[in-house]
């Protein structure tokens, strides 16, 4: 496998409420799903979940039901700098392309780390994969990533919300995306 032709598929799961936010409280990064692609290989080959202990919020009921992540199972997670640095150190984030499902991980990640004074620990390479597998498509609408398995005949594999699992079933969308000549080279 060449090390050149891998790319970091991320999936984020952050505190969320059925409304606004409580006093005082922000959405908050809970767990980074990471997912190893090899384009070369066409392939996925790694899958990671780092648990992320929230310090301005809570995990509500709501966001149990979505993610089915607990306040007492993130709290066993590591600070939020430390989740960068491993994603920067083990998983070559700083230096490996990106994807994830829309811009909303991406922005997540830049809001926390310039509240933080938290080191941003990606590259400039990163894809938005929804918007790439629309226009591959020719699809009038940018669709959900459930509803973007369903058209490309992919199943949707473990838990939908749960980070770590969604950041393979994205993996499996880009996928589709490169064996249909799609993903833009790095």
């Amino acid at each position: 496998m060449d090390p050149r032709t891998r790319l970091n598929v991320i999936d984020v799961e952050a505190t969320c409420w059925e409304a606004q936010p409580p006093p005082g409280m922000v959405g908050e990064i809970i767990e980074i799903g990471l997912t190893v692609v090899d384009l070369g290989a066409r392939e996925r080959i790694a899958k990671h979940r780092i648990l992320v202990r929230p310090r301005r919020s809570r995990v509500s009921g709501f966001c149990t039901e979505l993610t089915g992540l607990t306040q007492e199972e993130v709290d066993t997670g590591v600070e939020f700098a430390e989740a960068c640095r491993i994603l920067a150190d083990e998983h070559r984030a700083d230096s490996r392309p990106w994807a994830s499902w829309g811009d909303y991980d991406r922005r997540q990640f830049e809001r926390q780390c310039r509240a933080t004074g938290t080191r941003y620990p990606f590259g400039s390479r990163h894809t938005n994969v929804k918007r790439v597998f629309t226009d591959i498509r020719d699809l009038p609408r940018r669709p959900g990533m459930a509803a973007a398995l369903d058209i490309a005949g992919l199943p949707l594999e473990g838990r939908h919300h749960s980070g770590a699992d969604d950041a393979w079933n994205i993996a499996a969308l880009v996928l589709d995306v490169a064996a249909r000549g799609g993903w833009p080279q790095s």
